[in-house]
């Protein structure tokens, strides 16, 4: 029998970390106390919500298949919707963020990102299809520093680009085009954070990994697996596609496991603290996104049954 070489690597690294590898859970579980949507286009429906954002008491959610944006309170309750009509109009939006009163939407399909105001109203757009700088081939995520740069997942050309405020391109993580297990390279990279302090947090999603960086931009650390090495696995701080992060209130971190359905809590130095989630149950896959409110609930977009799922500290 041929052993495979990957299987053998795991076992070994296995056998030598004891249970180096296998964290216990820090915080009691969060509890399922709502869900809202189903399949549809009507109001208050989705189809595919691919990314969620909170600000005060309002949820943004992107609704990728009807090109559209829907805002609701925080007990789901239907607000409005944009993103359809005006010279602008969404083609697939994903992952949201909100910064300086606006909303931040990257769009996968038109290769840009889209900024309208809280109400819905179209400010502009950045960027272009391309590989050259402030080019996109895929956004996947966006996230907004104090000063107004945009730090932005560029799915297909494998890197994370700044912009300047006016979106002018300042420099790249990872080499454009090429996949990487290397500090600072990238395996298809979708989503991105910033803690208050100006770290940055890359899901690194085809590496099934967190890759952290200092607000200088020099690589701090990353977590996932053994080595963060592109060892998927679903086990307490593994990740199998791990598609969406955000920032708590409190500085830790939340990551959406996505084919493992659940979201992952972990302190920003990386240590699991907890872990939550429905079951897809043969579907799709639920968590594709997540993000945090001030209150510590957390909300997240289930692809697989067109739903949003609000959780909440148990115990």
């Amino acid at each position: 029998m041929r052993w495979n070489a990957r299987a053998v690597f795991v076992a070994a690294l296995l056998l030598l970390s004891g249970c180096a590898w296998f964290p216990s859970e820090k915080e009691p579980p969060y509890q399922l106390v709502h869900t809202w949507g189903g399949l549809g286009d009507a109001p208050g429906q989705f189809n595919e919500p691919m990314g969620v954002a909170v600000s005060g008491s309002r949820v943004f959610v992107s609704d990728a298949r009807n090109r559209r944006i829907q805002v609701f309170d925080l007990d789901g309750n239907f607000l409005r919707a944009f993103g359809q009509q005006g010279d602008a109009p969404l083609a697939r939006p994903i992952n949201l963020t909100i910064a300086h009163n606006r909303l931040y939407v990257a769009d996968y399909f038109k290769d840009q990102i889209f900024i309208f105001t809280l109400q819905g109203e179209f400010v502009r757009t950045l960027g272009q299809p391309g590989t050259q700088g402030a080019e996109f081939n895929a956004p996947g995520g966006v996230a907004v520093a104090h000063n107004g740069d945009l730090f932005i997942a560029d799915f297909y050309n494998q890197r994370i680009q700044q912009l300047d405020a006016s979106g002018q391109f300042i420099r790249q993580w990872g080499s454009t085009g090429e996949t990487g297990l290397r500090a600072g390279q990238f395996n298809y990279p979708t989503d991105v954070a910033l803690a208050a302090d100006g770290t940055l947090y890359v899901a690194d999603t085809y590496n099934d990994r967190v890759q952290v960086f200092s607000a200088n931009g020099d690589f701090s650390h990353k977590w996932g697996g053994p080595l963060a090495m592109n060892i998927k696995g679903s086990l307490n701080g593994w990740f199998n596609t791990n598609t969406g992060i955000s920032v708590g209130p409190q500085g830790n971190l939340f990551v959406a496991d996505f084919y493992n359905d659940r979201v992952q809590k972990f302190s920003p130095q990386g240590e699991f603290l907890t872990a939550f989630g429905l079951p897809s149950q043969g579907l799709s896959h639920t968590a594709v996104a997540v993000a945090v409110a001030d209150d510590g609930s957390v909300f997240v977009a289930d692809f697989a049954y067109h739903q949003i799922q609000k959780w909440q500290r148990g115990g």
